[in-house]
């Protein structure tokens, strides 16, 4: 039976999750946010980009491990305004899960949990550039009354470039990673690949992308 209420350490807690849905509302009004919990882990993620074609190319996932202090068993993908709604009413340190829940195509795509292969780091500015370059280019180049299909198409192209940084990532991890808030300045960025995946980590949490 799955939970229906996730219990956090302390307040703190539930404060560094609101945080978390608050930047990747910021990033997609309409998303969503997978919360999956096992015993006292809980994993948040969240879809940043939408990939496409039967391989899900070009997806980009932001993903937060955290500590529960009761055991919970759930898997449900939920809006992100939903889950933002009961974050903001809460005084305690537990979450209601909420009733509703949606399936985004990225959530049915679930990273490698092992096997991966550390391929290099890359400092946070450099990443932090890609993406405030990528935003700068998109809001120029989607003049007003742009269609939303025209917006969409401007996304992907800037999104799916390569860095130039050593080792290349997509510039669209490097808006996640920023977006989210993982890739701080002073800290480095970790690289780690496994077949189709890409995984950036940081302290803040990680990247993936596909």
């Amino acid at each position: 039976m799955s939970s229906t209420e996730l219990v956090f350490p302390d307040a703190e807690s539930l404060t560094d999750l609101r945080t978390f849905v608050g930047r990747a509302k910021a990033a997609d009004e309409d998303g969503a946010v997978r919360l999956r919990a096992h015993g006292t882990t809980l994993a948040v993620t969240v879809g940043v980009l939408a990939g496409s074609g039967v391989m899900a190319q070009g997806t980009v996932l932001g993903m937060r491990a955290m500590a529960l202090a009761e055991p919970a068993d759930l898997d449900v993908t939920a809006p992100l305004a939903a889950v933002s709604d009961r974050l903001a009413r809460q005084g305690s340190r537990s979450l209601p899960v909420p009733p509703m829940t949606v399936h985004p195509a990225w959530a049915a795509v679930t990273a490698p949990r092992s096997g991966w292969e550390r391929v290099g780091s890359i400092p946070a500015e450099l990443l932090n550039e890609v993406a405030r370059q990528g935003i700068a280019e998109i809001a120029t180049g989607a003049p007003e009354g742009a269609g939303a299909k025209a917006v969409a198409a401007l996304r992907r192209a800037v999104w799916a470039r390569s860095t130039a940084t050593v080792p290349p990532v997509t510039a669209g991890g490097a808006f996640a990673a920023y977006a989210l808030g993982f890739s701080r300045p002073g800290t480095a960025v970790t690289v780690w690949a496994h077949g189709r995946w890409t995984r950036l980590s940081t302290p803040g949490g990680h990247v993936l992308m596909r």
